[in-house]
């Protein structure tokens, strides 16, 4: 089994995923001889300083923002808005404020919003929607990341078979469901829940902060997801590695003049250029290199699924989560091994690792990965 100071060493400057950062990585006297695997969080872990050295390569040429409109704010705009096949798309500050608007923009005047009960805006937003812009959020399929075509219609009847009539307003879904660990929302069921919508003029919304990551684990391209929806919204942060922002995408006569409500619920920031321009840089070419990350780690997978002293747990139709489980040794020894070995991943909880595929698995081959994971058990 090699020693890890014998692996194959590989400068993670010379990946696409920070090309052309070399000279400014340098300069901050940042180690280039990374390769190390972050099996935690969907995007690269970069410190502090190593985003200020990104930054110092990124801006020779860049032409700042004002109050989030122009400059590099506009080109990865016009970016995204291309790559989800939508007219156009408005940078955000957060996912939350661009989920809220989407659906305040959706319902009008039609106040019931349906939504997964396992979804981030329905628990972890503070009620905004119910509370900023007068929504009524309806809760569907508790404990499960879909929800079907007879749950929506039965919650529609619902609402219009009372004394007093209230119509649907505009539906969401979001997949990947972070709070069912990664798992996607059936492709089916989705595809016949927007033709319903489409056919009762309900507005529809995806919430895709990790779309990308899904498109990779599914084989359906970003452009399908998108095209079943009037508004998309895209994580910057999650995986393209910007200190934060989001992408809302859809039809210029929803979101023209987005800019203005932007500005009324606080989210007019007068510089998102360190942003944009981080997200900007590695959205590119992101497709084929996740798709490579994800190769690889499935063939880590496989080689670690033959190992007697460690056990693989998939999610059901999940996505970049998976689960470890070390048999015959403590687990939190085991992770500080992994840590040594070139393996980063969080503590273990009841005896399980929960880890995460990124960009960060093309540093290494596979067969080098699970020698790590093997060398972890020694």
């Amino acid at each position: 089994m090699p020693e890890l100071k014998k692996l194959r060493r590989r400068s993670f400057l010379a990946t696409p995923l920070i090309a052309g950062l070399a000279p400014a990585m340098a300069a901050a006297a940042v180690d280039t001889r990374d390769t190390r695997v972050f099996a935690s969080g969907d995007g690269i872990p970069y410190t502090p300083r190593e985003h200020a050295a990104l930054l110092t390569q990124l801006t020779a040429n860049l032409e700042p923002d004002d109050y989030s409109r122009g400059g590099v704010v506009e080109i990865l705009e016009k970016k995204v808005a291309e790559a989800l096949g939508k007219e156009t798309a408005v940078w955000l500050p957060t996912g939350t404020l661009a989920n809220h608007l989407a659906l305040r923009l959706l319902a009008a005047d039609r106040r019931r919003v349906m939504v997964q009960q396992e979804c981030h805006l329905y628990n972890d937003c503070g009620d905004c929607c119910q509370t900023l812009s007068g929504l009524n959020m309806i809760p569907l399929a508790p404990a499960q990341a879909t929800f079907t075509l007879a749950d929506v219609e039965s919650a529609a009847a619902r609402g219009t078979s009372g004394r007093v009539a209230v119509p649907l307003g505009a539906l969401q879904i979001e997949s990947p469901v972070r709070r069912r660990t990664g798992e996607a929302f059936d492709w089916a069921e989705m595809k016949r829940i927007t033709a319903w919508g489409r056919a009762n003029r309900v507005g529809l919304h995806l919430d895709g902060a990790r779309l990308f990551l899904a498109a990779a684990y599914s084989g359906v391209p970003v452009r399908d997801y998108a095209a079943l929806f009037d508004t998309v919204y895209v994580s910057m942060y999650k995986y393209f590695n910007a200190p934060s922002g989001a992408m809302l995408a859809g039809p210029k006569s929803l979101l023209e003049n987005l800019f203005h409500t932007r500005r009324m619920f606080g989210g007019g920031v007068y510089h998102s250029w360190p942003s944009a321009a981080v997200a900007l840089h590695h959205f590119d070419g992101f497709p084929e290199r996740f798709a490579r990350a994800v190769a690889i780690s499935e063939k880590v997978l496989v080689s670690l699924s033959g190992e007697s002293r460690l056990e693989v747990r998939r999610v059901p139709n999940g996505t970049n989560i998976f689960f470890l489980r070390v048999r015959g040794a403590d687990p939190a020894a085991f992770g500080q091994k992994l840590r040594t070995a070139g393996v980063i991943a969080g503590q273990p909880r009841e005896g399980e690792f929960t880890l995460q595929v990124n960009e960060t698995w093309n540093r290494a081959t596979p067969e080098e990965i699970a020698a790590r994971f093997r060398k972890a058990l020694s």
